[in-house]
């Protein structure tokens, strides 16, 4: 069975084959619980090894709406849905990012433990030369965000059988300390279709993992 480690190998092997000097978009989607930021990371590190400063990750989840925004909207229930995200944000930066004309890029980051973006979280250099994004909705051809998957040189779709999709949710609330019934509310109510949605509505990536 190939592992994530593999996977991770032979896509930072692919992405520093491909790197010309110019720089590199590859974008990884998938459903929650699926392992894409897990495998973002890894190739990031793989590619670091061998040459060192050359790739960065660029979370979407730094573009979730504020908690103070969705309650607004009557929507923090559903916190991860699609329409919680600041779409058009991510696409500006995303195309800042691959016009790379600024000496830095600051880019938000989402902190789980304290469930806000962080703005400012990362900082992203001109001679960063391959960006890994990762996020769940990327590929969705639903509009606006099918104007997200022309702006990345590489796709990727990460994909999990449903009952590992559960298994992989419940141990991560259960890290969080939530109780039974809010971890059905994140389970059934918002992660697993969340999940469905993507595995159904994401345009056909260059690549797909099944992890």
């Amino acid at each position: 069975m190939t592992t994530l480690e593999d996977n991770a190998r032979a896509l930072a092997r692919r992405l520093i084959d491909r790197h010309d000097g110019a720089r590199l978009m590859a974008g990884i989607a998938g459903p929650p619980g699926s392992g894409k930021s897990t495998l973002a990371d890894q190739v990031v590190e793989e590619i670091n090894r061998e040459r060192p400063g050359l790739a960065a990750v660029f979370p979407m989840d730094g573009f979730h709406f504020d908690d103070a925004v969705l309650t607004a909207m009557g929507r923090l229930a559903h916190k991860g849905a699609i329409d919680t995200f600041d779409v058009h944000g991510l696409r500006h930066i995303l195309q800042r990012l691959k016009s790379n004309e600024d000496e830095v890029v600051a880019v938000p980051v989402f902190d789980r433990a304290i469930e806000i973006a962080r703005a400012g979280g990362r900082l992203i250099g001109r001679e960063t030369g391959i960006i890994v994004c990762e996020g769940n909705y990327l590929l969705m051809r639903e509009k606006p965000w099918d104007r997200l998957k022309p702006i990345f040189d590489l796709t990727v779709m990460v994909e999990v059988e449903v009952e590992e999709l559960r298994r992989r949710l419940r141990v991560r609330w259960e890290g969080y300390g939530l109780d039974e019934a809010a971890i059905r509310h994140k389970l059934d109510g918002n992660d697993l279709p969340n999940g469905l949605a993507i595995l159904a509505g994401s345009a056909e990536a260059d690549l797909t993992i099944r992890n």
